[in-house]
């Protein structure tokens, strides 16, 4: 049975990162530098767009409505987001490797040093201040401020086609909006798009559009003819800011920002999409695995026990649908890990260090590896730790652990 070690208190709350058991045995390693390391593709990492970006780029109609800081009449500084409650922003003091995270990834010449440093070959990119592009009910919004990421996400990474992967970004709600820049970032040499947790931000409660409806069908078309894979992140779906007080940052991850990625899975596992446009791949980003057995199991318990509810009556359970078409990526998840093997997973789980971001494991991601991967064969730590993700996105990996281009 696997354990997991509370980190021992020490005077730097970092330290615990770089404990390792070492990898004895192993037949290759995750360290750079090592002549014999995995190949290493991490499913989440994250952009750091120009605090300008939206404010430049957007069209003028949407300049006031983008993120924004703003003082009150007592000089207290508030960040204002359509879907979120205002939020007083705090003037941390970090130091050490926490000033770090927030410093990294700006220039590219840097965030390849620190790939190199981490051990990692290639990094699918996300948005970082971008997430809160969908904290907006108006989808047409939310598009806009898609096609500015897009743009600059293109420009800012298609020179190293070889090691960066970044994401284009499509607002579902706005269904004639997705369906052009479907097709605009299938020109523009895209390999991946990603789109939130829900549709249209909200609450949820049931009179909404959801990833369920008929309505989504032109929506999987275009992905599936496109051969466009779909990552859904997580915080992109409500506000994942639901608790307020003690104990707020570990409730709000944990709960709001984490919980958030089953329904998109369960919505599109249990509505016959994927029969219906079976060569569609997704993947949940930063959500964990541990959770992927339990979700897969309800599923299909639902599906038996509430036969007099449950429709479509579908040709495939739910679980083996995610268990074809479906991915998810995890940084350190010793749980998942175990369960992905008793209950035949593996071939869907993607490692991610989540650079620069603190829930990561940059820049101690070997060390993470080894922590959480010592019950794993070599087969199955080169399959979570790379070519799953390859699999994912379409990719073609050379003998230099490079993506081959053209």
């Amino acid at each position: 049975m696997t354990t997991i070690e509370a980190p021992k208190p020490t005077p730097d709350p970092n330290a615990w990162r770089s404990e390792t058991p070492g990898s004895a045995g192993w037949e290759r390693t995750a360290r750079a530098g090592d002549p014999n390391k995995y190949f290493m593709l991490s499913t989440d990492s994250h952009a750091q767009e120009p605090l300008d970006l939206w404010a430049t780029r957007i069209e003028p109609q949407y300049r006031d409505r983008i993120p924004r800081q703003i003082r009150d009449e007592d000089g207290v500084r508030w960040q204002v987001t359509e879907g979120y409650r205002p939020v007083k922003v705090r003037d941390l003091q970090l130091e050490g490797e926490d000033q770090l995270r927030v410093d990294a990834g700006y220039k590219i010449a840097e965030r390849i040093r620190d790939l190199d440093q981490d051990g990692v070959d290639v990094e699918l990119i996300f948005p970082n201040r971008g997430l809160a592009m969908y904290a907006t009910p108006d989808p047409l919004l939310a598009q806009a401020q898609c096609r500015v990421w897009n743009d600059w996400a293109a420009e800012t990474f298609f020179e190293h086609p070889e090691r960066m992967v970044p994401v284009a970004a499509i607002s579902p709600g706005d269904m004639e909006g997705s369906l052009k820049e479907i097709e605009r970032a299938k020109d523009m040499g895209f390999r991946c798009v990603t789109m939130p947790n829900r549709p249209v931000w909200g609450n949820g409660d049931g009179s909404e559009s959801n990833y369920n409806l008929k309505e989504f069908e032109p929506l999987w078309e275009a992905l599936q003819a496109a051969d466009l894979p779909i990552a859904i992140h997580i915080s992109t779906g409500k506000d994942p800011r639901g608790a307020r007080g003690r104990g707020g940052a570990v409730i709000n991850y944990a709960v709001h920002a984490l919980g958030q990625s089953l329904e998109p899975v369960v919505n599109i596992c249990a509505s016959g999409v994927l029969e219906k446009f079976p060569d569609l791949r997704f993947a949940t980003i930063e959500a964990g695995i541990g959770w992927i057995a339990w979700a897969c199991t309800a599923m299909d318990e639902a599906y038996f026990k509430h036969h007099m509810f449950a429709f479509p009556r579908m040709q495939h359970l739910p679980s083996e649908q995610f268990k074809r078409s479906f991915f998810a990526s995890f940084g350190e998840d010793p749980p998942g890990l175990a369960l992905g093997r008793e209950f035949g997973f593996m071939q869907t789980y993607m490692w991610a260090n989540d650079y620069p971001h603190a829930e990561g494991t940059w820049p101690h991601s070997a060390a993470a590896i080894e922590r959480t991967m010592p019950n794993l064969s070599d087969d199955e730590r080169a399959q979570v730790l790379g070519l799953n993700a390859a699999r994912f996105l379409g990719l073609e990996i050379g003998p230099d652990n490079r993506i081959v281009v053209g």
